[in-house]
């Protein structure tokens, strides 16, 4: 397993550092800054302005203004949606810089996020653009004498409280249908990686999008995401992020002004692998779907379930897999995997790893840190695994993997389905009638079959059970943005009911 440190690409200065509120960077109120670190190394990028609950209320205030009284949701759709592909062009302008920024603030492949991460938000901004312009209520067919028809109109300010593990990613994936549907926003980005959101709200402003339309609070959860699921004048709250914190969100929605909130929360998903698959396929599509940005990520496949009569060769395909991946640099293009996002993390997953040895499953590959500094862990293979373990159970987070071995199809649906969480699934089968009844009989939102990680715009993501509700990504997180009004109206001779 080896681990590089060289590095050709130049992090660029970081030229935005404060909160972005009603169009202007400014300091926060109290004057304070708390740093943003480089997992690479563990030293410090630079100091971001700390955000607290007077300068939630300050963002909100002009959120609030510009949803009541701007020009944002009176402007048609299509200008709206113009506005956005503005955004989604500037975006791609900038794609190298924005790049480094979730690279070296959050570990990732920097080769990855100039790929996918940031194309995608262009992506996804186009895409809610483009139905900015098509929300229709419907008209009522009511019984005697009455007209009906709904409306879709924008829910108001929306407050947006997104993690570290795909800051870009996930900050579109909210922003984009918010602002299409016509609401405002205060986005409270992960206190370990500000730095692309406040990149996008400079972006925002040269596009033309409105003052107070889109305002960034960095800050802690504690304090700036607790002020903003308790605001009294936010009308919805949406959370990507761990189950404990969606709990107080939604505590802090019920308590203050029940606002309607969507969380997507933790997962602990399983990948059922029966035993006609193809076997490089198969392992190629359970590496890539628990390794891929070194296991941060929520639907990654954790519980890895191999029928027996591939199990050995499975597992030895995987442990190669785990023994070639080069962990270091994320600016490396050489790099499979860089560090973990930070240090609470880093040492969290090293603790379940020592959980897992210390209850009985057997290490096959992994589990040690890597280097002098910064944050990197070895690709982690448990074997001898059982759903009973803390590793199986609880969320990682980490590039941690558990294998299990069943023997029939009803089996393994009841053993997937052996979890508190309902996020994402995987079946790797040639048999259609398999993939057909185990797609419907896991609990899930997503059911991935012979591929993983297959995300796109136009499918919708979330959760069942504990992973939360709400969906993100389609159309289906438009309407989340979205109330339904209904109007009705006597209709005096009509000649036809």
């Amino acid at each position: 397993m080896g681990s590089h440190c060289e590095s050709s690409v130049k992090i660029p200065p970081i030229k935005f550092t404060k909160l972005f509120i009603n169009g202007n960077f400014v300091d926060s109120i109290s004057g304070k800054t708390f740093d943003t670190i480089d997992p690479r190394t563990g030293e410090v990028i630079t100091k971001v302005s700390l955000g607290d609950r007077e300068d939630v209320d300050l963002a909100v205030k002009a959120a609030r203004h510009a949803f009541d009284y701007g020009p944002w949701p009176r402007m048609s759709g299509s200008e709206r949606g113009r506005m956005m592909m503005k955004l989604a062009d500037l975006i791609e302008e900038n794609v190298e810089e924005i790049a480094a920024l979730d690279a070296v603030n959050g570990g990732k492949l920097f080769t990855l996020c100039k790929a996918i991460d940031i194309p995608g938000a262009a992506r996804t901004l186009r895409y809610y653009a483009g139905a900015a312009d098509k929300i229709h209520g419907t008209v009522l067919k009511m019984s005697k004498g009455l007209q009906g028809y709904t409306l879709r109109e924008p829910i108001g300010v929306v407050g947006s409280i997104i993690p570290w593990n795909f800051p870009t990613t996930m900050f579109f994936m909210k922003a984009a249908p918010a602002l299409a549907a016509g609401c405002t926003l205060v986005v409270k980005p992960a206190e370990q990686t500000p730095l692309s959101a406040l990149y996008y709200a400079h972006l925002a402003k040269l596009a033309g999008i409105p003052d107070g339309v889109l305002n960034v609070v960095n800050g802690f959860g504690e304090t700036a995401g607790a002020a903003i699921s308790a605001h009294m004048d936010i009308d919805k709250v949406t959370f990507t992020g761990s189950t404990e914190v969606g709990r107080k969100i939604m505590a802090a929605a019920a308590a203050s002004n029940l606002k309607s909130v969507s969380l997507e929360l933790g997962g602990k998903s399983p990948l059922l692998i029966f035993d006609d698959a193809d076997i490089d396929q198969a392992a190629d599509i359970a590496f890539r779907g628990m390794f891929y940005n070194k296991g941060e990520i929520c639907v990654a496949s954790s519980r890895v379930y191999v029928q027996e009569g591939i199990y050995e060769k499975l597992v030895k395909k995987l442990v190669e897999k785990a023994k070639a991946t080069v962990v270091g640099d994320p600016f490396d293009p050489q790099v499979n995997q860089g560090p973990q996002t930070d240090k609470k993390q880093f040492e969290k997953i090293l603790s379940y790893i020592e959980h897992g040895k210390r209850e009985g499953a057997t290490l096959l590959t992994g589990g040690k840190h890597v280097g002098q500094k910064g944050y990197y862990i070895e690709p982690t293979i448990f074997t001898d695994v059982n759903e009973d373990m803390i590793i199986t159970k609880e969320e990682i987070f980490g590039p941690v993997m558990s294998l299990m071995k069943f023997k029939t199809m009803e089996e393994a649906i009841k053993r997937a389905n052996n979890t508190t969480y309902g996020l994402a699934s995987g079946i790797i089968t040639k048999n259609l009638n398999v993939a057909n009844t185990v797609s419907r009989s896991i609990r899930a939102g997503v059911v991935w079959i012979n591929c993983y990680t297959a995300f796109d715009v136009d499918c919708p993501y979330g959760g069942y059970k504990m992973s939360g509700f709400g969906r993100d990504f389609g159309l289906d997180a438009l309407n989340q943005y979205l109330q339904i009004k209904s109007v009705v109206t006597p209709i005096h001779d009509s000649p036809w009911h």
